[in-house]
């Protein structure tokens, strides 16, 4: 793996938990992981909110009755294809 250093300061109680519940020699990976997953989080709120609003229920006519009918649907019509292709 690529990697570079980056000083990080903590407060003195922050690094000595992490030290008590990972040790010292795995600080850094346990610190990289978690960053990542922050990292994501923050890519999927930005994500989310980037998005909202642009969906138009004009645009989804076959969701109207609701999304529940609109499965049942779906679901009905793989099955059909599925026998139909399956149960000659």
């Amino acid at each position: 793996m690529n990697v570079s250093r980056a000083h990080i300061t903590f407060p003195k109680e922050v690094r000595a938990d992490l030290d008590r519940l990972v040790g010292k020699r795995d600080r850094s990976k346990f610190v990289s992981e978690a960053v990542r997953k922050e990292l994501l989080l923050v890519r999927q709120r930005d994500a989310l909110r980037m998005a909202s609003g642009i969906w138009k229920d004009k645009d989804h006519p076959e969701l109207k009755a609701g999304t529940k009918v609109w499965l049942k649907k779906l679901r009905r019509e793989s099955e059909a294809r599925f026998k139909k292709q399956f149960h000659r």
